[in-house]
């Protein structure tokens, strides 16, 4: 891909102008990578070249550093004195941690040290910078489009199409963290000072609206079904498709719609009506695709559900299955051999000295497998057996007290170790080296990632790989749109035959759970409680959470501001043979912390570096 570009130094807003200039030696210009424009955009293998490095730009959240830190809602916590980590950063209000002038490494995937563009460095690939060199790269395609002489009109179509989406995500990437931006949408000359001001959000998200419009006209539903793909056939998974770019078209016009970016807009704290309409068509637009069985994609079957987020013994297969709709590549599948695979346990079953727990008022939120929350008198929901009749997703991503956590042979005298002992005072609970909480998290590893097991080892190809969006996602994105714009559980996009209510409860089904209780369909705001619901569940830990409660105007809201432990002492024997039947005295939770937040943290602070380069582009309110 090197040779067809042509290198061009350039930076990101301070960064626009002068930022991404001490990268790599790949963007220092040698003498012998210049070729002319006219040659490096005639055709399409020489295009397509040029497009591929946008890939290489997409963050792996999940694997961005030796541990990570990707679910900054009230979902998890860390182990006392990980404080390098973002999700310690939010605890403490303090959200200039994602930047790295701040706090260097600890930024992870948003902001980094140092980027890389055309390998498999995991480590060389934050948001911020790689956001800003995409859209640059973008521009720079979309302006030399015409010089794409040698080629078919398909070819033509691929590869503008992959442009507008690139330009569009990266947009709305940023500013879903940061509020309203410039949206560039030109190549801005490098000798000239910068005087774009801001933006507000609506007006962002106009510009990727029309982007991500352009691309799903443009693009196929499936390359392999293209010309120009079948040169590629098999290997165009990752590669920017029609359902894709709908997908983003309805998340883009979702969060535009939603209280935060309404109100940072407008003034107005509610839903924007007319925005979600236009989300819930570009969602049934997609959805009716994949229900007339026209697309690649589809539901895993619950059986399944593993392999959405790990393989395991698998030759590195990337997960995602038929679900996945959009993912980035997967930089060094073995990464999550190291510190990631052993960052759900404990020290008493994996040699790891970073832990991330669920929290316990988030567990609370898996609720009866008769799809009745905890706290409605009629779940039977019983505190003395806490793990019974539960839904079956909880059984998939978090273990409890009693469940087997070792399967095959270990030391005799490590014997004690092969059920999880959460209850209070149990090993397992530990401030540094254990559970804070009573719950350990097992959604992204197999029960058999322990040092007894070594499911994590090498040759067990362990590889774990999260998507930016699946399915799952767009049943519920679609189902919060129809509901808003009608006002109702029954609402529906003209385009689509599921109501917001049956959206939902294709992704119960999916799980074995009964469907959305009529107790809840009533109204908006208790379908909405539910809906909510049923998105902190199927989407737990997959760095969902955090921007669903900024959007929704909960971030500073109680419950949504603590953090707590499961406290509880066993009664009776231990069942091994059905944990689920363990009864339990003294069941209740017992606040960890709690964070004081104020409406500031509702955005991440910009820069100060490009804050202060001109009037117009003004700091976030009070920061």
């Amino acid at each position: 891909m090197k040779k067809y570009i042509q290198i061009i130094k350039y930076g990101v807003l301070a960064s626009l102008m002068t930022g991404i200039t001490a990268c790599t030696d790949y963007l220092d210009k040698t003498s012998d990578s210049s070729i002319s424009s006219t040659e490096a955009f005639k055709n399409f293998t020489n295009f397509q070249g040029f497009t591929e490095e946008m890939y290489y730009c997409i963050p792996d959240f999940a694997k961005g550093y030796w541990t990570n830190s990707f679910n900054w809602g009230e979902d998890e916590i860390m182990n006392v004195g990980i404080d390098y980590h973002m999700c310690y950063k939010i605890d403490l209000g303090d959200f200039w941690g994602w930047q790295k002038e701040h706090d260097g490494w600890a930024a992870g995937w948003m902001d980094r040290n140092y980027v890389s563009t055309t390998n498999d460095d995991r480590f060389g690939k934050s948001l911020w910078p790689l956001a800003w060199y995409g859209i640059r790269k973008a521009n720079m395609g979309l302006a030399n489009l015409h010089l794409m002489t040698d080629a078919t009109d398909e070819e033509r179509d691929l590869v503008e199409g992959q442009l507008y989406f690139f330009r569009g995500w990266f947009h709305f990437q940023l500013m879903q963290y940061l509020g309203g931006l410039p949206y560039i949408d030109e190549v801005l000359p490098s000798d000239q000072t910068l005087r774009l001001p801001r933006l507000n959000y609506h007006e962002t998200a106009a510009h990727a609206t029309e982007d991500f419009r352009r691309a799903a006209d443009l693009l196929p539903i499936d390359w392999d079904e293209t010309t120009a793909g079948k040169r590629t056939l098999g290997k165009n998974q990752l590669r920017i498709n029609k359902i894709m770019a709908l997908g983003y078209l309805g998340k883009n016009l979702l969060w535009a719609g939603s209280p935060l970016m309404n109100q940072e807009s407008t003034g107005n704290r509610n839903y924007n009506t007319d925005l979600c309409r236009q989300a819930a068509e570009a969602f049934g637009e997609l959805l009716s695709l994949i229900e007339s069985g026209r697309t690649q994609y589809s539901l895993v079957s619950f059986e399944k559900y593993s392999d959405l987020f790990y393989t395991n013994k698998q030759n590195w297969l990337m997960p995602g299955s038929t679900e996945a709709i959009f993912r980035g590549p997967s930089y060094e599948p073995n990464g999550t051999n190291w510190g990631f695979s052993k960052q759900f346990q404990t020290r008493e079953l994996a040699d790891g000295g970073v832990f991330s727990l669920p929290t316990a008022n988030y567990v609370a939120y898996y609720g009866m497998a008769n799809g009745l929350p905890l706290d409605d008198p009629q779940s039977g929901f019983d505190k003395n057996f806490p793990w019974k009749g539960r839904d079956p997703r909880f059984y998939h991503d978090i273990i409890y007290d009693g469940a087997k956590v070792v399967l095959g042979s270990m030391p005799s005298d490590s014997e004690g170790n092969r059920y999880a002992n959460l209850y209070t005072g149990g090993n397992f609970r530990d401030l540094n080296y254990g559970s804070r909480t009573g719950y350990l998290l097992y959604k992204f590893i197999p029960v058999s990632a322990n040092k007894y097991d070594d499911g994590f080892g090498y040759g067990n190809a362990n590889h774990v790989h999260l998507s930016w969006m699946r399915l799952a996602d767009i049943y519920l994105m679609y189902a919060e749109a129809a509901a808003q714009y009608s006002g109702s559980a029954t609402g529906k996009s003209s385009n689509f035959s599921l109501s917001a209510e049956a959206a939902v409860n294709v992704i119960r089904a999916r799980a074995g759970i009964d469907p959305v209780n009529s107790k809840f369909t009533g109204s908006l705001d208790s379908f909405m409680g539910e809906l909510r619901r049923e998105r902190a569940v199927e989407l737990a830990f997959e760095g969902h959470r955090f921007n669903d409660l900024r959007r929704w105007l909960l971030l500073t809201e109680y419950p949504y501001t603590i953090k707590t432990s499961q406290e509880f002492t066993r009664a009776g024997e231990l069942n091994t043979d059905d944990p689920t039947e363990n009864q339990v005295s003294g069941f209740t939770e017992s606040v960890i912390l709690t964070r004081n937040f104020s409406s500031k943290h509702y955005w991440f602070p910009l820069k100060e570096s490009d804050t202060t380069l001109y009037l117009e582009f003004a700091q976030n309110p009070g920061w």
